[in-house]
Order: C-alpha cells, then structure tokens, then sequence
C-alpha cells in the first residue's frame, strides 16, 4: 500500500565512501548511526550493547578508544558484530592506529587535534593498509584556536573554515575515503554550518546536533534540525545524540527518516492523539502495538484511529487499519477495504497476527 504522495526531496549527490560493508554518500540509503556508553574495555558489556543498537535498527555504530585498552578491545569485540565500528579518536594519534589495526571500519578524527604532519602521515598509512574510511568530526566547541581567535565565536564560518582545513589536510595526503560533520548543540548554528558546507564541498555528510540533551528535549531539537537538512536533500548519514540509551537514539532516528520518506524499516504507525470518540483506548494501543512490532524490519503501514472521523480516509493509505465503532464494534481494513469487525479485546491480537503475516510475505517476496 503506497503512502500519500508528497513533494519529493532531491538528494545532493555526493561521493560514495565506504564504511566497512555501508556505503555512505550518492544514492545510498541515509545510514543511522548511534555511540555505545559502556567502556569500550569492557567487551562483554560493550558487544552486548552494539547487538542491541543492530537490533534496533543502526547500520554503524561508535566507540570511543581514550586508551590503549580500548583500541586493542577492538579486535575482540569486532569478532561478535554484524555493524561496521567507528572508533573515537580525539587527540592521541596511536589509538587511531591501533584502531584501524584492530578492526575499526572508521576513524573519528579531527586532524587538528592530532598533532604534527607526520602524525596525521602515520595515521593516514594506516587507515589506507586497512581499508578504513575517516570521519572528519568539527564541533563548536573544540574549534582550533586560530579560527576562534578570527571569528570571536563559534560561528557558521568558523566551523567550515575549520572543516575546509582539515579536508585539505587529508587530500594533499591523497586520501578521499572520509565523510565530514560540522557539529553544534545549537540548532541554528549546526544547520546553517551543513547548510554552507554542503555548498562547496560534495563529500558525504555525517549530520547530527551534538549533546541535544535528554531524551524528549534532544529528540526535538534533532528533529527540527536534521529534518530541516535532510528536506532539503542534505546528509548522508545521522546521529541522534541523547543523554539517553544508545537504543533510544537508534529509534529516533528511523523515525526522522521514516517521517519524511528516506527510509521505510519497520512498522510506520498513525495514530490519533485520541479524544471522547474513542470506541477504545488509543494510547494505551498504540503503545503496546509500538512494544510488540519492534522487532519488524519491513515496510508495513499501520494506523490506528479512535473513531470514523479520520479512520477510513486514513486506513486508505494503509497496509493495516483500524477505526474505532461504536459500542465495542471497530474495523478492520486491509489495502483500504473493510474486512471485518473487531471487539476491542481483539485488536492487539489480531493487528500483531496481521503484521507478522505481512511482513513475512514481503520478505518470502524479497529473497
């Protein structure tokens, strides 16, 4: 069942790099990204978070190497992972070495942080003797000095300056296999930052508002400012950055996509906000509903409307709906057309049959 039309978005075609098994850039699915918290030392507590952070729908995941520990952890912890691994480098050139040895698929880096030329040399040696790609990581916060100097303040200019630099660092090293962000905890600033980057440059682009906050604040504040981006055909991958669990952010950000169509895993649920129509509890509904259908990976469209009102016109645009009736009598559509009546004990029952029975169509389809 095909969703209602909408303006299309027109991506900005930029290279195609390759992180491990994902391409990144060009025509490539807009990839989701999210950091796992544990310390990267631990592997056991750390593989067991990256396989939630797969299963919930990332294509890479982050780890963050301060320490020799951490980086040689890499090459255990790779070996339990289906997700390409980035991991964080921040000022000590040897991790990112010791990285790429050991298994990373990526480099977090901002090579002015990294030290002298021969430093960058070594860590660009051996980024390119272990097919790893790099992540140019500008942020707000850590520009270099001179340019904050220049421009008094994090700025959009000072950002892409610093962005400008740090390319032109890896390119006169004859290295193109990177992606760029330009980061703020500022909306505004994050996005006229990608905004004039993208204009001048057509590496792919790691989009994210870096320390959005917790969990409601820092998903808003993401979805205001790398939906703005992303209709606009800007960015190539995302991070949902929350002072939350690493799963949390995962979901965010397939929602983001999912809400303007640049991707469409898992179950896409429209609901009503309910009110006194209600021929049964919506809420309560579409939460077990969102609980029970997670582990759904293929596109199936599903809404749940308390009353006639909107039901049937949006249960036309459906895979899966259902309308709340009167007096304990709802119904059920399939592709838009009535199929039968449900009582209200029967919906979570019969919609989780349904959907399990849809996606496994689609997938028997896809093989």
């Amino acid at each position: 069942m095909s969703i209602r039309p909408f303006r299309d978005i027109i991506r900005k075609k930029t290279k195609v790099i390759q992180v491990g098994k994902v391409k990144v850039g060009g025509d490539n699915p807009i990839s989701v990204q999210s950091m796992t918290n544990t310390l990267t030392q631990d592997t056991r507590n750390t593989i067991k978070q990256i396989q939630e952070i797969s299963q919930a729908g990332a294509d890479i995941v982050r780890v963050s190497c301060p320490d020799e520990e951490s980086s040689y952890a890499l090459k255990e912890i790779t070996k339990h992972i289906d997700i390409p691994l980035v991991a964080d480098i921040h000022f000590h050139y040897k991790r990112a070495i010791e990285s790429a040895e050991n298994g990373a698929a990526c480099l977090r880096i901002n090579p002015g942080n990294i030290g002298s030329k021969d430093k960058i040399k070594e860590v660009i040696k051996a980024a390119k003797d272990n097919n790893c790609s790099i992540r140019i990581g500008v942020n707000a916060g850590s520009l270099e000095r001179d340019i904050l100097e220049k421009f008094k303040e994090p700025c959009p200019e000072a950002l892409v300056e610093s962005a400008l630099r740090n390319i032109k660092t890896l390119e006169d090293l004859n290295f193109e296999n990177f992606k760029i962000s330009v980061k703020s905890s500022d909306v505004f600033l994050s996005v006229k930052s990608y905004k004039q980057l993208s204009k001048i440059t057509d590496y792919p682009l790691h989009l994210g508002i870096t320390e959005a906050g917790s969990y409601m604040p820092g998903s808003i504040k993401s979805a205001i400012g790398l939906g703005n981006l992303l209709m606009e055909g800007i960015g190539d991958t995302i991070r949902v950055s929350l002072s939350d669990d690493p799963v949390q952010e995962v979901k965010i950000g397939n929602e983001i996509l999912k809400s303007i169509g640049l991707r469409t895993r898992g179950v896409k649920i429209i609901s009503c906000p309910s009110c006194a129509r209600q021929g049964f509890e919506v809420i309560d509904t579409v939460k077990i509903l969102e609980e029970k259908l997670s582990h759904i990976n293929q596109p199936i469209t599903l809404s749940i409307i308390g009353c006639v009102v909107n039901g049937p016109g949006e249960a036309a645009y459906t895979d899966i709906g259902i309308t709340g009736g009167g007096r304990d009598s709802n119904m059920l559509y399939l592709n838009g057309v009535q199929t039968e009546k449900l009582n209200n004990k029967e919906i979570i029952s019969k919609v989780v049959e349904l959907v399990e029975k849809k996606a496994e169509e689609i997938q028997n389809k896809n093989k």
